[in-house]
């Protein structure tokens, strides 16, 4: 499913429909405990509302705790021991469609916990409202996002216990915030933006060359690159503004003054078309 599809989806889910019945909040809650499994296969699934990931327990492999719209949502909450796989989230009910009447019914809550000692392929799939993810100290093998009309932040407040092979960010009409991505110990990431605003974060401790995929479209990009390591960005862009600020050219691209390939570094290729660039520069 692509940006804007997902960006599609999610306007259908804010659209007004009149007036409702009184909304009906329910709990729901499920774990798992650890029996020795060494990864985890998590796909999240929010259709609306606002949900918090954090890292969870050493002795769980994983546990949601869940206040949903019974009149119109269902939780998710399956298991495949086989592959060692777990879907969590909400999902619209059968015949309830994609409609909510109002703000007040996007106070659905989901805390969801993942362990820190299994290696983790995470794919997150969030409609409308809201998403903070923080995957500090986990270990991090992949990660993959689809994000429609929301505001979310996706953080690496510690190192990534393992390293990661790509991280992909798939974002429709949205306010999305990914930060240290020093952190993340991904080889490679890919940022396809929509109309939006993106902040990308690059600061953290940086330990190895990392390459990054950076598509905008009718939005503004914020780029925060770490001041200690080398940054490479090369650029096509169409009608958009883009302020150097401390970066010299290189033939078609700029970089930061006494740039080595040979250490490890930033290299950026951004594509922008109908779009603000603004750099700043982060510890």
């Amino acid at each position: 499913m692509n940006a804007r599809v997902l960006a599609a989806a999610a306007a259908g889910l804010v659209a007004c429909s009149g007036v409702g019945s009184a909304q009906s909040m329910r709990p729901f809650s499920t774990f798992r405990q650890l029996h020795g499994e060494t990864r985890l296969d998590a796909r999240l699934e929010f259709a609306a509302g606002a949900l918090k990931v954090v890292p969870g327990r050493r002795a769980e492999l994983y546990r949601m705790t869940l206040s949903y719209d019974a009149e119109r949502f269902l939780p998710l909450s399956t298991y495949e021991a086989a592959a060692s796989a777990v879907r969590l989230g909400v999902e619209s009910a059968a015949g309830a469609g994609l409609r909510v009447v109002s703000r007040e019914r996007l106070r659905q809550r989901a805390l969801v916990e993942l362990s820190p000692t299994t290696d983790l392929d995470l794919d997150l799939t969030l409609g409308a409202g809201e998403a903070e993810v923080d995957l500090g100290g986990l270990r991090v093998a992949s990660l993959r996002l689809e994000t429609g009309a929301s505001r979310a932040s996706i953080r690496f407040s510690a190192p990534n216990r393992t390293r990661c092979s790509s991280a992909v960010f798939a974002a429709g009409a949205v306010d999305l915030s990914i930060l240290r991505l020093g952190n993340s110990r991904c080889d490679k990431v890919t940022v396809e933006g929509g109309v939006g605003k993106l902040t990308l974060d690059f600061g953290g401790a940086w330990t190895m060359t990392q390459h990054a995929e950076l598509t905008l479209s009718m939005g503004e990009l914020r780029l925060r690159l770490p001041k200690h390591a080398p940054v490479r960005i090369r650029m096509d862009r169409f009608l958009s503004s883009f302020d150097a600020n401390g970066l010299v050219r290189q033939g078609n691209a700029f970089v930061t003054p006494k740039f080595d390939p040979a250490m490890p570094h930033l290299d950026i290729a951004l594509t922008c078309n109908v779009g603000a660039v603004r750099i700043e520069w982060v510890n």
